[in-house]
């Protein structure tokens, strides 16, 4: 089926964003308790919002499914 839809109606509310963080871009309390990981993984809503940070995508993807969000990566 190729018929064109209007995304800009839709609702987004439990759209979030998968993205991974540099553990030295942290603040220091942050990176005490992640240990010698160099890369952990955020999840944030669409305005911008963290939601919370774990250690590998998969867990981040798990956690936003497992609360009923749609998570999409960003780079």
């Amino acid at each position: 089926m190729n018929t064109p839809f209007d995304f800009k109606d839709a609702d987004q509310s439990n759209l979030v964003y998968v993205r991974p963080v540099a553990v030295a871009e942290l603040p220091s309390e942050v990176r005490d308790e992640v240990g010698d990981q160099e890369t952990i993984y955020a999840v944030h809503r669409a305005d911008g919002e963290r939601l919370a940070l774990v250690k590998d995508r998969n867990l981040a993807f798990m956690l936003a499914r497992q609360n009923d969000l749609a998570p999409v990566t960003v780079h």
